[in-house]
């Protein structure tokens, strides 16, 4: 069941309906507001008996957002504290006295005392929260999208009854799961074979499989193992075979190489604009060179002295 329209009408309106109602038939525009003020009312029971909807979220579904709340003043500067430390000072003994006089203002003070050091914390830090990430999240995840077998939207409620069933949006769970680098497909075709002529029909694969053995996919996985996340061949090789999809390393480096194929033609192309340039300087000496030094305080007195 959708929300339906909200109806906002002053109590002078409303009284002023009432009372043509009890007089004699009501125009079309009191009916569509008769009929808006009943949806209303009966979505707001489903509502309230099936407790989908805080309070909070329902008085700002009925009423609209409220003003927003002002933002707490800036803390009291530093000399303050110190003011007000340096009197308590002087004052420590008599304060002490009346403390133990009268023990409910010493509490009183106490919190008081919190909540102006609560006050003169530095902003920033730790951000509230549980620091879970939420569903959004996972943008990488696949999506798979689960439905009820045996309900269905507009069916009684098997619970108690009366009610009918709507539609919600969906909840979110999220399941982590473990797989290898390399995963494999094997399509098994179907073969027919004519008993006169002996001809052999082999079924196609799928569109999805595509002409080569090694997906574009696969060779990146590969290379990014090896050249970002330092994997030995070797050892992607033992990791491959037990779980049962092997890859020989030979194998892996032959993969690996049809990817820096593919990026020969930027590194060409760089090449040619490195080529283009006037200066190329690269020195990577840490340690001071003497005559450059005196060389340079030369050439820095020359500039100063023509401006």
């Amino acid at each position: 069941m959708t929300a339906p329209e909200q109806v906002r009408l002053s109590a002078a309106e409303g009284e002023a309906i009432i009372a043509r109602l009890s007089v004699y038939a009501p125009s079309r525009s009191d009916c569509e507001v008769c009929i808006q003020v009943i949806r209303l009312y009966f979505w707001f029971t489903a509502v309230v008996e099936e407790a989908k909807l805080s309070i909070k979220k329902l008085r700002t579904l009925l009423f609209g957002r409220g003003p927003k709340r002002p933002k707490p003043s800036e803390p009291a500067s530093s000399s303050v504290c110190d003011s007000a430390m340096g009197e308590g000072e002087a004052t420590g003994h008599a304060s002490g006295q009346q403390a133990a006089a009268d023990p409910s203002e010493a509490v009183g003070s106490t919190s008081g005392s919190g909540a102006s050091e609560s006050a003169s914390k530095p902003k920033g830090g730790h951000c509230r929260g549980t620091g879970r990430l939420s569903a959004d999240a996972y943008e990488g995840a696949e999506r798979v999208e689960c439905r009820h077998e045996e309900l269905a939207v507009g069916q009684r409620c098997p619970v108690c009854g009366q009610g009918t069933l709507y539609e919600l949006p969906p909840g979110r769970q999220i399941r982590i799961d473990g797989h290898a680098l390399l995963s494999a497909l094997r399509y098994e075709l179907q073969k027919l074979r004519c008993s006169a002529c002996g001809e052999i029909f082999t079924a196609p694969l799928p569109e999805a499989a595509g002409e080569e053995k090694y997906s574009p996919r696969a060779r990146a996985v590969l290379a990014v193992s090896r050249c970002y996340l330092g994997v030995p061949l070797y050892r992607l090789q033992g990791y491959q075979a037990m779980l049962g999809v092997p890859m020989p390393d030979s194998t892996q480096w032959d993969q690996i190489e049809k990817v820096g194929d593919c990026s020969y033609p930027v590194f060409a192309y760089l090449e040619r604009l490195a080529a283009q340039g006037d200066l190329i300087h690269q020195d990577d000496t840490s340690v001071r060179i003497l005559s450059l030094m005196a060389e340079n305080l030369q050439i820095r007195a020359q500039a100063e002295a023509l401006g």
